[in-house]
């Protein structure tokens, strides 16, 4: 075979990756947040989540990315096992449709194909249409590179040494090894299916060998998820288990069927296709996913069971810094990056929600020991700052869906607010430690203003935490009245103060503190507000940052 061929083949297979790459990838980002939302609601039950998981891929053409969104949505704790396996189930169906595509060979009108996702991506201004234009473009990258790999496999007969490898292809266990380390090398069993499709269209391989290759493809599709898993908390180690064990079994017990009857079944198969070895070998591929998912259905629970003795106990918090969705252990996902990003910011809202608590208590009745909370809980919100700070510059980095493109910059604006709000509940506890040591004495009416003023901004923090969490409008009006009322409520204390000043009810020092308590809150009521706009107008703060 000369080295052209060879650069041709490579060549070939070059494209056929990039366009499925591209396919992928533009159908995540276009519709990758609806079809997340769809894949969160309709898995709750198994059944359902495996016709959601065969819709899924065969929708996005990718079983890896689809295996690989499940383990991240294990990890972040929006999916359990049993829902899992569902999807996994059905991802392995839908992954075969992309063979079935490549069935039709459509290399003909590929160049077409081609130019208009090219028009659609370099002439069109709105992002939603150049991301379709970029699985059109995929689509058509991927027949050219079929087209090219067909090509350069008719020159391969002219080489003996890989005609007489792949007649030796007879071994079933060489071709199942065969056909694992090529999808394990290429991470997409569609891809290696494409190259059998071909290679048996240009009489290169046996078709009776080729449902040994596709148990081998089966097995190799497996590794993404089992590397996604690596990097994540126990349960997504579980989660890629069960795909690999699904998949392990199933192959398994294909295998001695095919031993047993291969040429009944390789008759069947090519009557089935009408004689058409390209679209049986496509039919092959699915209808051993099909029956594979028939027989290991009822035993799911037992597969997730068996997980669990693979991957024992829980996962442990090192300590009291550990971030609960995002950090170590977690896996970076551009289908759950910002779902993860929110719910670790909320969390964070919850910490700084506590410690405006705790600071009034300290600062209305002073205590060593709840001031001391408060800083200590005020170290944690500066970890949680930089840690989610960071995270959030990472995820930007990823090939997020629009919809989450759109958002993410808003997030760096609510992370920075709360981290305001918990240095303002860190000066409430320098004055009740100020308080403390200097015997200063806040009337009882001075102190029932503070905690009602207090009681306003932790129910406005906790609307807006909700309505930011949840991205809807629900405490819209709420939030906007309790707003008005902490301002008001700020202007008549400010007032107050003046007069029990004038009147010598207060020393100065006490009202000082007063003074700047009041201020405070009031801005903790603005940030509060900004957190709620966040999710209209992600990358605009509705309110002037203060100078602290």
């Amino acid at each position: 075979m000369r080295i052209t061929t060879f650069f041709m083949l490579l060549g070939g297979l070059g494209f056929f990756l990039y366009g499925m790459k591209l396919m992928s990838e533009g159908l995540e980002k276009a519709a990758g947040a609806k079809m997340r939302s769809i894949l969160e609601f309709f898995t709750k039950n198994r059944f359902i989540g495996m016709i959601v998981g065969i819709i899924f891929t065969a929708i996005i053409q990718s079983s890896n990315a689809t295996t690989v969104m499940v383990v991240s949505f294990v990890n972040s704790g929006l999916m359990n096992l049993m829902q899992a396996s569902g999807v996994i189930l059905g991802a392995n169906i839908g992954t075969t449709v992309t063979g079935q595509l490549i069935a039709f060979n459509l290399s003909d009108i590929a160049p077409l194909v081609v130019i208009i996702g090219v028009v659609m991506v370099m002439f069109c201004k709105k992002q939603s249409i150049k991301k379709i234009g970029e699985v059109i473009l995929g689509f058509g990258i991927l027949f050219m590179g079929l087209s090219i790999m067909g090509d350069s496999m008719e020159a391969v007969r002219e080489s003996p040494r890989i005609l007489d490898f792949l007649a030796s292809l007879t071994n079933p266990f060489a071709a199942i090894l065969t056909g694992l380390v090529i999808t394990a090398v290429l991470q997409s069993s569609s891809a290696t299916v494409g190259i059998i499709l071909l290679m048996v269209s240009q009489g290169l391989l046996e078709f009776a060998i080729c449902p040994f290759m596709i148990l081998g493809c089966n097995i190799g599709s497996c590794v993404s998820a089992l590397v996604a898993g690596l990097s994540g908390n126990k349960d997504a180690k579980r989660a890629s288990l069960i795909h690999f064990l699904f998949n392990v079994i199933g192959s398994v017990i294909m295998f001695v069927v095919l031993i047993i009857a291969i040429d009944p079944f390789t008759d069947m198969m090519l009557t089935i296709s009408g004689g058409d070895l390209a679209r049986a070998v496509a039919n092959v591929h699915t209808l051993m996913k099909v029956v594979e998912v028939a027989m290991l259905f009822p035993f799911m629970g037992w597969i997730v069971k068996a997980t669990y003795k693979i991957v024992p106990g829980e996962d442990e918090v090192e300590d009291e810094y550990e971030l609960l969705f995002i950090g170590k252990g977690k896996i970076l996902s551009a289908t759950t990056a910002v779902l993860d990003g929110i719910r670790e910011i909320v969390h964070m809202g919850r910490v700084a929600m506590k410690n405006l608590e705790v600071a009034m208590e300290a600062l209305c009745e002073p205590d060593e020991e709840k001031i001391q909370e408060v800083y200590k809980r005020e170290k944690y919100i500066d970890f949680m700052n930089r840690k989610i700070t960071d995270y959030l510059v990472e995820a930007n980095e990823l090939a997020l869906p629009l919809a989450d493109e759109r958002l993410i910059g808003g997030l760096f604006h609510v992370v920075n607010d709360i981290e305001r709000i918990g240095d303002h509940a860190e000066n409430f506890a320098d004055s009740a430690k100020s308080r403390l040591e200097r015997g200063v004495e806040f009337s009882d009416k001075a102190k029932r203003q503070l905690q009602e003023m207090n009681e306003k901004a932790l129910k406005i923090l906790e609307y807006s935490l909700e309505m930011f969490k949840n991205r809807n409008y629900e405490h819209m009006q709420e939030i906007l009245q309790l707003e008005d009322e902490i301002d008001e409520m700020e202007r008549k204390l400010q007032n107050t103060h003046v007069k029990r000043l004038t009147k010598n009810k207060c020393t100065p020092e006490a009202g000082m503190m007063f003074s700047d308590t009041a201020s405070g809150l009031e801005r903790v009521g603005d940030h509060a507000t900004n957190i709620a706009f966040a999710i209209l107008e992600p990358a605009i703060s509705y309110e002037d940052d203060d100078d602290e």
